[in-house]
């Protein structure tokens, strides 16, 4: 029987008329014919030695049978996830690449993938000065890498060994979240009256929404003949996106005090049509909405200062104080998670409409009068 003939292929420069010069892969296919892939500038990889490293995953590729009598990198396996299986939601996939680009690679690219033991990861990551989450996001990271290289047949099949690797207080924050009191939310409202800030601020507070989910409304979400408002999308970095999870999609109650403000907004709004963002940019005619990161968090913590709140008080602040006040108010634990739209959902049973709006409501009076009567 003929033995598989291991091809490596060739990287090499070809060169552009506009912009840097880039770096191709060439190899000729099962059907002989000569192929080639581009691997990336000359900005990104500015010598040939990282351009052949960043080749090593397409080299996999086309000699699935020999990977693992070669001997395959680790710095390969994380260049063919980065290709094939990066979580396709933009946040987190531009997460991943920062820990992978920053920490991963910088340890464990030139490695053999039989030598990533899970008592060298787990000293490692003792080393790394990041929190607990942060850590373990970075196993997270490699134990995705291992499953698909076990899959790949890159690596033996069996115990994928990041699972053995333990990072103590993961699960643990590094400080408590600051929380807002509804008469701190009231003060605050009172020190910003500039809009739409002031509506952006009064729909965090009311709805525990995240800042991505806010931002990301369109008329078409809100529904004021129901009374609800539904969560359809996130934006971040102006990049329009899934929500977080499956969980976050949901509709939820409109109190006739957030319609009132919805309203207002509408009127004050140049933009009006379903499609239009609720909260449409004027400085780019409405095609984005506001940043929540950028101006709107400085005059939400600007205003903060002003009515005596101190500091660390972010947009999330408010999402932090919607649970704190629906805890505080003894609403049913499954009504609690069904408005935070949280994934862990560990009651099975389906929270009733009225009893969302009727728990809801008593958050709002609370924020915006002071009273639950």
């Amino acid at each position: 029987m003929r033995r598989t003939r291991y091809q490596f292929g060739s990287v090499q420069r070809k060169p552009r008329k506009l912009g840097p010069d880039v770096w191709v892969y060439r190899f000729t296919d099962e059907g002989g014919k000569k192929r080639s892939t581009e691997i990336g500038d000359l900005d990104r990889y500015p010598k040939k030695a990282q351009a052949l490293r960043a080749a090593e995953h397409l080299r996999m590729t086309i000699n699935p049978e020999a990977s693992i009598q070669r001997g395959v990198k680790f710095g390969a396996l994380l260049g063919r996830y980065d290709a094939e299986e990066m979580p396709s939601r933009y946040s987190t996939s531009t997460a991943y690449r920062s820990y992978i680009r920053t920490h991963i690679q910088p340890k464990w690219e030139g490695c053999a993938v039989a030598d990533v033991k899970a008592f060298s990861v787990e000293q490692w990551l003792k080393t790394l000065s990041l929190a607990p989450k942060s850590r373990n996001h970075i196993k997270t990271i490699m134990s995705n890498v291992f499953e698909c290289a076990m899959r790949w047949e890159m690596a033996p099949f069996g115990r994928n060994p990041m699972s053995l690797v333990r990072v103590p207080g993961c699960s643990k924050r590094n400080k408590t979240p600051r929380v807002l009191s509804a008469s701190e939310c009231q003060k605050l409202l009172a020190h910003l009256q500039a809009e739409p800030y002031r509506t952006m601020l009064m729909v965090a507070m009311c709805l525990g929404l995240r800042c991505s989910e806010w931002a990301a409304l369109q008329w078409q979400d809100v529904d004021f003949d129901a009374g609800t408002i539904s969560i359809n999308r996130a934006i971040v970095v102006n990049r329009v996106d899934d929500v977080k999870t499956v969980c976050s999609g949901k509709t939820l109650p409109l109190h006739p005090m957030l319609a009132r403000a919805f309203r207002e907004q509408r009127m004050r709004s140049e933009w009006k049509s379903p499609g239009d963002w609720v909260f449409a940019n004027p400085s780019t005619h409405g095609l984005r909405p506001y940043q929540p990161w950028k101006y709107a968090a400085k005059m939400m913590q600007k205003a903060a200062s002003q009515a005596g709140l101190g500091e660390g008080i972010g947009w999330h602040t408010f999402r932090h104080s919607y649970s704190s006040m629906l805890r505080d108010l003894k609403v049913d634990v499954k009504v609690q998670q069904e408005l935070l739209r949280h994934a862990d959902i560990r009651v099975y049973t389906q929270g009733v409409a009225e009893n969302l709006r009727i728990a809801n409501d008593l958050v709002v009076l609370e924020v915006l009068t002071g009273s639950i009567q």
